[in-house]
């Protein structure tokens, strides 16, 4: 993994380190169709409007989701290369493990 590498997966973990950006991100991985509505989203949680816009901001600046706005509702989806990039940093063999 070189320098560039690291950092935008540094950057990935980074937005993962709050809780709330975790369950967002699996919510929208988990939703019927691949795609999340920003309203069905912010339902599940005790937080504001704008908390919840600024996590899902953090989230894209990371690479992690992205959306498109169709009239009045935006959409949230998963960037599937992003999430295998994460899991190749993880997966790594039993046998390397201490």
């Amino acid at each position: 993994m070189d320098v560039d590498q690291a950092a935008e997966v540094a950057a990935a973990f980074k937005a993962l380190s709050d809780p709330v950006r975790v369950r967002l991100l699996s919510l929208i991985a988990s939703h019927p169709g691949g795609e999340a509505y920003v309203n069905t989203l912010s339902s599940a949680f005790d937080l504001t409007g704008p908390t919840i816009s600024h996590h899902l901001r953090v989230l894209r600046n990371a690479g992690l989701i992205d959306c498109e706005r169709r009239g009045t509702w935006v959409f949230y989806w998963v960037i599937p290369s992003a999430l295998e990039r994460l899991s190749a940093v993880l997966n790594v063999p039993a046998k390397t493990v201490p």
